[in-house]
């Protein structure tokens, strides 16, 4: 794995730098898009509320709930003034629900943080990210240490690195790298940025949150607070648990590649690169065979490759298939165990 050549600063200071008075801080815009949250909402806008940094207002966006999110948040509303709603009035994708809430932004606010319906932020976060980006005037975008259940996430960076060379860290991640940037609520924005486009994610792209920061970081620096600053809850149907079924991620990663590659690698590099993802990508697709994935799945992917340029190779993944095969000592039981998923596999195919 490649490691990164930092230019590295400690984030320090008192807190009294970043906070000498509730006016004097800058205005954080904390958004919220949810869509029946019910179960989880009140955990979220308590961890807002419970927050050390003292200048900051909470768009909760509702996208359509059919439950009581609605009501709940309407019911903070109405016992502090920093909390407004903002409802949609039709449901719209992930991607879209997050761009109504950035289009929210308080217009006098320096910064924008995100933090989603199922997760909640540690009371020092906002205090922390801000401290470090009003230090450091070229940091765009502010990350940290993220809780997903009992594992800390986000790990990559050295101890003593609090900044990064944004076109660096993208280079060294495009390249096999840490990932860094996290979730949507494990980030905060300058709000600037923000209002620089339009639709702030991309909502073609299923992980639009991390071609963002590729996006965003060829001008800026990154910030890092190694501390974790975020917990996040995934729930059965979300975005990250439809991505983990169906593993998006090489696909995605592949678009990443062809879109912002060439803005960070050079063309041989470019090219090893893309070629290296694609045997990683058909070696998983081989192991898929043994699983009896559904059509779904192999639609799925099939289209994926199509559009990124690169049309499903049945030749490529039966060169995986032996040599994964070859890592068996019972090549005949996994020669039989192939026959069903490749029959599944070339009637899709003959559609």
């Amino acid at each position: 794995m490649p490691t990164l050549p930092l230019a590295c600063a400690r984030s320090g200071g008192d807190r009294s730098t970043v906070m000498e008075s509730v006016t004097e801080a800058p205005l954080v815009s904390v958004l919220t898009p949810v869509h029946n949250g019910e179960p989880f909402l009140r955990q979220c806008i308590d961890s807002v509320l419970s927050q050390t940094y003292p200048r900051w207002d909470y768009t909760i966006v509702d996208n359509c709930s059919s439950d009581r999110t609605l009501e709940i948040a309407q019911e903070y509303a109405a016992k502090d003034s920093r909390i407004r709603i903002w409802k949609g009035d039709r449901f719209v994708g992930v991607e879209q629900s997050h761009n109504n809430a950035f289009r929210q932004i308080s217009s006098n606010s320096k910064y924008c943080k995100v933090v989603a319906a199922d997760d909640w932020l540690a009371p020092e976060c906002l205090e922390k990210m801000v401290g470090l980006a009003e230090q450091h005037p070229n940091v765009g975008i502010v990350g940290a240490y993220g809780l997903i259940g009992s594992k800390v996430e986000w790990q990559g960076l050295a101890p003593t690195s609090n900044v990064v060379a944004g076109r660096e860290l993208c280079r060294t991640w495009l390249m096999g790298g840490p990932y860094v940037f996290g979730s949507p609520t494990s980030l905060l924005f300058r709000s600037d940025v923000v209002r620089s486009r339009h639709a702030f994610y991309n909502e073609a792209n299923r992980h639009c949150d991390s071609e963002v920061c590729l996006e965003v970081l060829e001008h800026y620096d990154f910030g890092f607070i190694h501390q974790v600053l975020t917990y996040q809850g995934v729930q059965e149907d979300s975005l990250t648990s439809f991505s983990k079924r169906m593993q998006t991620y090489f696909s995605g990663f592949i678009l990443d590649l062809v879109k912002y590659g060439p803005k960070y690698l050079t063309p041989a590099e470019l090219d090893s690169r893309i070629g290296q993802v694609l045997r990683h990508y058909y070696d998983f697709l081989a192991k898929q065979l043994y699983s009896r994935r559904d059509a779904e799945f192999w639609n799925f992917h099939r289209a994926q490759l199509a559009a990124l340029g690169f049309p499903f190779s049945g030749r490529r993944l039966l060169r995986a298939v032996a040599i994964d095969a070859m890592e068996f000592a019972n090549v005949k039981n996994v020669v039989k165990g192939l026959v069903w998923p490749f029959r599944q596999l070339y009637a899709a195919a003959s559609r």
